[in-house]
């Protein structure tokens, strides 16, 4: 049928354990894997790194999981044009690595060490969101496998196919529900030639991030602890003169350095990880949830939040009456009675896409909104 390796206990997808585990080392070799597996009628789940395996539900079926860490090459580095191609199973770490011998990076930086497939599947992205974007905002090409084994091509910097349709956006975020990722182009940045992190005291949260972001100082990140402190990330020739005047503007308690808090670009901790969505100003609110350790960019209204598993159901009850909250990663034994995802308006439409890409519910079955 198709080379595979032995199965093991840590293969399980949430308790879901496969009947192969497939490491294709091309993009031919995946495209024959996933028509085999089409022909045969096989469920498939795409893994990279594992990193956010547990993020979203469990695959009702998973025949086989196919890792894409073999794929792992950059294709082409127009380092002139600020444009990189690369395989997904690349480590984004790996990735930095090799642009930063010319003085470039992706500007996408993540808690965990995903692959770049893994970061655009689950369309992860960490404090510098702020100023240059999400996965979806840098990303300008993608080349994906369908379920039927079709190659389908974004092409280089266009991103539109023909049926109409953003490639980039529309597998960003789809949690391997839609095709497999192989390939992935984006959009550079310069390497700044400085960085520097003004941090404040816990006093006056609220107040100190709306400062930073009614001001003109253009911080390329602005994160918040669940004690209230904040910190601030300044990039550029004039990082240090800007973080001195956002020094002066915080008042009393706030200071610059060349190193990030400890606490920078993680997550909290908890048995359940949940990802809350608002505007700036509900950081107030969000601060004082009981059973909660807050974190995450409130300079773009996107917060990480650690709880129990046992307050986990009160909490996020609480956090849906005003703010669309996600839950990201939680024990399998809450995975029955507690709903995932939230109300999702657009469902009706992402289940016409699921079956226009996936008209056998083949790719990651359960694994995104609504059981998609």
């Amino acid at each position: 049928m198709f080379d595979s390796r032995p199965v093991t206990d840590e293969d399980a997808v949430l308790g879901v354990r496969p009947r192969y585990v497939v490491e294709p080392s091309t993009v031919a070799e995946a495209a024959a894997v996933m028509r085999v597996a089409h022909e045969e009628g096989m469920t498939v789940v795409p893994r990279g790194n594992g990193t956010r395996l547990r993020w979203g539900a469990a695959p009702r079926a998973c025949d086989v999981v196919i890792d894409t860490r073999k794929l792992d090459r950059v294709i082409e580095h127009a380092s002139g044009d600020l444009v990189v191609t690369v395989e997904a199973g690349l480590p984004v770490r790996a990735l930095q690595d090799v642009l930063r011998t010319t003085g470039q990076q992706l500007a996408l930086d993540s808690p965990l060490p995903s692959t770049v497939g893994g970061l655009v599947a689950t369309a992860a992205a960490g404090p510098r969101r702020l100023l240059y974007g999400a996965a979806r905002d840098l990303l300008i090409g993608v080349t994906v496998v369908r379920a039927d084994g079709t190659i389908v091509k974004s092409g280089g910097k266009v991103v539109k196919n023909v049926a109409g349709y953003d490639l980039g956006k529309l597998y960003t975020g789809s949690f391997g529900t839609l095709g497999l990722i192989v390939r992935a182009s984006f959009r550079l940045h310069p390497l700044p030639e400085q960085q520097v992190y003004v941090t404040t005291d816990g006093r006056d949260p609220a107040r100190r991030v709306q400062a930073l972001l009614h001001s003109s100082l253009v911080p390329s990140a602005i994160e918040v602890d669940g004690d209230g402190t904040v910190a601030a990330l300044f990039e550029g020739t004039a990082a240090w003169s800007r973080a001195e005047d956002a020094v002066e503007l915080l008042g009393a308690g706030a200071s610059a350095s060349g190193t990030p808090p400890a606490w920078w670009g993680r997550y909290p901790e908890g048995d359940v990880l949940l990802e809350v969505q608002g505007k700036p100003t509900d950081l107030t609110g969000l601060l004082t949830v009981r059973d909660t350790w807050l974190r995450g960019s409130a300079g773009s209204g996107i917060w990480f939040l650690g709880t129990s598993a046992e307050a986990a159901p009160r909490v996020v009850a609480k956090l849906r009456e005003h703010l669309p909250t996600v839950v990201r990663q939680a024990p399998l034994e809450l995975h029955e009675t507690l709903d995932l995802w939230g109300p999702t308006p657009a469902l009706s439409l992402m289940r016409r896409v699921k079956d226009q890409f996936d008209p056998d519910h083949r790719l990651s079955p359960g694994r995104f909104i609504g059981g998609i």
